[in-house]
């Protein structure tokens, strides 16, 4: 037996641990954590505005690769750490889980509260500069190859490169992505534009600007009505209830609450929620506080004004929130979320804040202005009657599913263990007969679908549970659907979706996603869903044997690789075949391509902005072709899938 002893035990110190796993850290080396790096800056900056002490911030994307964030807040303390003994400035650019978040006397909320934001950039960065103003000195220190400070100090002192006036104060951090870390170093503008958009939203009077130098734009973002500006953005082009979005604000227990929400004749609802600027995309007590209120406040007004009567029950909350667009945000002194990715607000006092602040609040909202009161109500009693006539008919077809023969489709797997277990969503027999043929029968199964499933975006949910290819999904991942979905039936811990590398394939993926975000949205916020990549290439080319030369391949999976195959493997390519489908492979190379969990490509469906989900999702999925045509012409240069 091999020793295994405490000489294998490797301790990764200071911020090599980041560079090793930058994953643990970023979510991605892919497009999505190269941008995460601007946000863990930003992040800081708007803390600080949080506080009280700063009211702009600007971002520039430089002509040599780098990012400069600077803002005007108090800056960064120079000062020596009192316990590290190096300047406090290296503290904060050097050590992970260094910061102010840890004191609330310091920030009394925080987006940034693991203090590893500054230092991660640095450690996943060539170089960082950060200068500092205060007390009408700039201070400068520098980082070179992954956090390794190149300044030499004065006095045990990060160096005063210059003077500045008393009053101006703020932190400038310039850093330029590790290409050796990241799969690309190219940020897209859009990205960061949504980003500032956003957080302009949820800062209200907080100005932010956007210098894009390698395009020559400039681009200032400020809204004095926060949130109630977001809502009128988002529901620009619906028809309203109401003519302005309702704002609601207050205080309880220290927690700062904003709602801001507008009714439109659209039949489902959209909650956004935020904590402390960060987008909740699972939502969490503040969500649960906000429908509680809304419910409780709108059935005692149907009540009061004559839309229920005695011997009626109250309104359902689904219907109450029919049509409604919202946005949560609260400031919370000690948020905790729930998963390392901050996605779900786990604090139950957030939900008692929410609730009392919203129901007080709204109230007297709704006192002054009866008649915009009348028109959710009278909406709420449509959606209410229309929901009772067809809850026959949809049940109906609910209970139908459980009788759906998946036998003759789905080839199932042994093991009845969720965790382990796999589903290949397949599309036509061909390709379906010979992922069956190369599976591992005990943890994986296969599912093939014959064509495109509906297009669910505008679909009624009866037409939906219509159609065959869904009820078969339904009925093989056996967790229900809507209301009736339990994700803790599930019987596969990944579903994998398995196209062609193809338009139509991208298609078939596409209408899967909509299917899954409209209706299973805990499949994909969970972790559930991935994407399969077969490869487009198996390449021949001569190696070198004993004496002689003996043929050998490769799998490429797109074309820029093969590009950059033939140009830089210096290796005398023998012969190319493309794979125009599944049903081309054997069963062996379907397997050690993309069966095989060794080896296989897996990318996972995540959500990480809800709104902007939303947005795309009706976009690319409604009959509108010329936003959706320029949508795709905009971001095909910035494709690239994290894996």
């Amino acid at each position: 037996m091999e020793q295994y002893t405490g000489s294998q035990i490797v301790v990764l110190e200071g911020l090599e641990a980041v560079r090793k796993r930058p994953g643990m850290y970023i979510g991605s080396t892919g497009t999505r954590g190269l941008h995460h790096l601007i946000w863990e800056i930003l992040d800081n900056s708007i803390d600080e505005h949080l506080a009280g002490f700063c009211d702009k911030i600007e971002i520039t994307l430089a002509k040599d690769g780098s990012v400069i964030v600077e803002d005007h807040g108090r800056g960064v303390p120079t000062d020596l750490h009192p316990v590290k003994k190096i300047p406090t400035i290296r503290v904060i650019f050097t050590i992970l889980h260094a910061g102010g978040k840890f004191d609330s006397t310091v920030y009394k909320v925080s987006g940034g509260l693991h203090g590893v934001g500054a230092s991660v950039v640095n450690a996943l960065s060539t170089k960082m500069t950060v200068e500092v103003k205060r007390g009408g000195l700039v201070y400068r220190d520098e980082y070179r190859d992954g956090g390794h400070p190149v300044t030499e100090l004065v006095n045990g002192l990060v160096p005063v490169v210059g003077k500045c006036a008393k009053s101006d104060t703020g932190t400038k951090v310039t850093f330029y992505p590790d290409p050796s870390i990241f799969d690309t170093v190219t940020f897209n503008p859009e990205t960061i534009i949504k980003k500032l958009k956003e957080t302009a939203y949820l800062n209200k009077g907080l100005t932010l600007v956007f210098k894009d130098k390698i395009n020559g734009t400039e681009q200032t973002f400020y809204e004095k009505d926060g949130i109630k500006s977001y809502i009128s953005y988002l529901t620009r082009e619906m028809n309203t209830l109401h003519p302005e979005p309702i704002y609601i604000s207050g205080t309880d227990n220290g927690i700062e609450v904003e709602v801001a929400f507008q009714y439109t004749d659209q039949f489902t609802e959209q909650i956004n929620s935020y904590c402390n600027c960060i987008n909740v995309v699972e939502g969490g007590t503040l969500v649960t506080g906000f429908k509680a209120g809304l419910t409780r406040v709108m059935n005692q007004y149907a009540r009061d004004l004559g839309y229920l009567k005695d011997k009626d029950e109250n309104f359902d909350g689904r219907d109450i929130r029919n049509g409604i667009f919202a946005i949560v945000s609260i400031k919370h002194p000690d948020p905790q979320f729930e998963g390392q990715t901050k996605t779900k607000l786990g604090n139950n006092d957030a939900k008692a804040a929410v609730e009392d602040v919203f129901s007080e609040e709204v109230t007297r909202y709704f006192d002054k202005n009866v008649e915009v009161l009348k028109a959710i109500l009278e909406s709420t009693k449509r959606a209410s009657s229309a929901r009772h006539a067809s809850d026959k008919a949809r049940n109906a077809v609910l209970k139908s599913i459980n009788d759906v023969d998946t036998k003759s489709k789905l080839a199932s797997c042994s093991s009845k263990k969720a965790e382990e277990c796999e589903i290949y969503i397949v599309e036509g027999n061909s390709a379906g007969g010979t992922v069956k043929e190369a599976r591992n029968r005990k943890t994986q199964a296969v599912l093939p679908l014959r064509g495109k499933i509906l297009n669910v975006e505008k679909a009624p949910l009866e037409k939906i549970l219509a159609n065959n290819e869904i009820k078969t999904m339904i009925a093989a991942f056996g967790c229900g659907i809507a209301e009736e979905f339990d994700i803790n039936k599930l019987r596969y811990g990944k579903i994998i979706i398995l196209t062609d590398a193809d338009v139509d394939g991208a298609h078939i993926s596409t209408l899967m996603l909509t299917f899954f975000y409209r209706f299973m949205p805990d499949l994909i916020t969970e972790g559930h869903v991935y994407r399969g990549l077969p490869p487009l290439y198996r390449v021949e080319y001569e190696a070198p044997g004993k004496g002689k030369k003996s043929a050998a391949f490769e799998y490429i999976f797109n074309d820029a690789e093969l590009e950059k195959f033939r140009k830089n493997s210096g290796k005398k390519i023998t012969g190319i075949q493309r794979y125009k489908g599944l049903g081309e492979m054997d069963a062996e190379q379907l397997w050690e391509t993309t069966l095989d969990p060794e080896r296989r490509v897996l990318a996972q469906v995540t959500l990480s902005d809800t709104i902007e989900a939303d947005e795309v999702t009706t976009m690319l999925m409604s009959s509108n072709v010329p936003p959706r045509r320029a949508f795709i012409m905009d971001e095909a240069k910035y494709a690239k899938l994290d894996i």
